[in-house]
């Protein structure tokens, strides 16, 4: 009998767990009470009995509660003659640990306790009805399921109460009792509902624009750049777009078989200077030059002397020599002025701009 309505009060209140909804963290004082039924120590030589119990409680964490309970009871004697009843009162602080799951809309959780029982147990002394009292203290354990919604909860638990009651005058053998407990209840949170927590929203995401964007790699930003796609490694002004980039060493000329720059090329090598340091990307070949006079192997001698004094020229005065080629003479094979006349007379003016370096842009 006593299992069958174990059973009942369990599977019953699981029956409203299932409609129960799963709730944050409420850590508001609440009421607890319950009924259930009381299995007396068979010892006790009573008959079973209903119970109930009424408390406050207070969530510490999503896990730990404590709750201070009373509970009262009032068992007959097996003796049905007698007419006497026990009456059972006690109260016991309870601490509680819930094992919760998120999306979970249950949860089993355990009971212990320790506090005081009063016992007031009827008896007749020569046919004269006698009461006999004893305070003891109390331990309580148990195991429930909860559910909870909005500011109520639903509970049902099986537990043992221990109660050290060593002087029991129906049962003097007896150094104490443990009593089943079967029981349901409800749970009522005081006060207004916790506000949650509000999360912060999440930092927007960074606007990019065209000013951060450089979608062709030639350091002018889209915004800025009015020649999109350029290739890469082409020279490029503050538009973006390529920059026609001619260093023009006309003027830097060389006397007639000499390889020393003249005055009058240094104003013409120190803008060539400007225009590299201007554009540090780019790499030149330095090539000189000689008119038609003289053999070839002499004149490519000289050619190579003229393009090595442009070449220490620009080293000394800051360019570096990496982005340098040469220097390289090609003596009389590239000339840009006719060395002689139609009529086959010579021709000074062509031969002297023949006799040049040149900066050749390599990219």
């Amino acid at each position: 009998m006593n299992k069958k309505i174990l059973c009942l009060a369990l599977f019953g209140a699981m029956g409203l767990v299932q409609t129960a909804m799963a709730q944050d963290f409420d850590d508001r004082w609440y009421l607890a009470g319950s009924v259930g039924y009381n299995f007396q120590d068979s010892n006790r030589d009573n008959y079973n009995a209903p119970f109930g119990m009424i408390g406050i409680g207070k969530p510490l964490t999503p896990n730990w509660a404590v709750e201070l309970n009373f509970n009262s009871q009032n068992p007959r004697e097996n003796n049905p003659d007698s007419g006497m009843h026990w009456q059972q009162y006690g109260v016991e602080f309870d601490a509680l640990y819930h094992f919760r799951k998120d999306g979970r809309t249950w949860n089993p959780y355990m009971r212990a306790g320790l506090g005081w029982q009063h016992n007031r147990e009827g008896f007749f002394l020569a046919g004269v009805p006698m009461h006999h009292t004893s305070d003891n203290i109390a331990a309580v354990f148990g195991v429930g399921l909860e559910a909870k919604y909005g500011r109520y909860g639903i509970r049902t638990e099986v537990g043992a109460r221990y109660d050290d009651m060593n002087n029991s005058v129906n049962s003097p053998s007896s150094s104490s009792f443990v009593d089943l407990l079967a029981s349901v209840g409800v749970t009522v949170a005081l006060g207004p509902e916790p506000m949650k927590a509000v999360e912060p929203a999440p930092a927007p995401a960074p606007v990019v624009t065209c000013a951060d964007k450089d979608s062709d790699g030639d350091g002018v930003n889209d915004c800025n750049d009015k020649c999109p796609n350029t290739p890469a490694g082409t020279t490029v002004g503050p538009d973006g777009c390529p920059v026609p980039v001619t260093i023009d060493l006309r003027g830097v000329n060389f006397d007639f078989d000499k390889s020393k720059l003249r005055p009058d090329a240094v104003a013409i090598l120190n803008e060539a200077v400007a225009v590299l340091k201007k554009y540090p990307e780019l790499r030149v070949e330095v090539a000189g030059h000689t008119d038609s006079i003289g053999s070839d192997a002499y004149n490519m001698k000289l050619s190579e002397r003229r393009a090595k004094a442009v070449y220490d020229f620009l080293v000394q005065n800051g360019v570096d020599a990496g982005r340098l080629i040469g220097p390289h003479g090609y003596g009389k094979t590239r000339p840009i002025a006719p060395n002689t006349n139609p009529d086959g007379s010579d021709n000074p003016a062509g031969r002297a701009q023949n006799r040049r370096t040149e900066l050749n842009v390599q990219n």
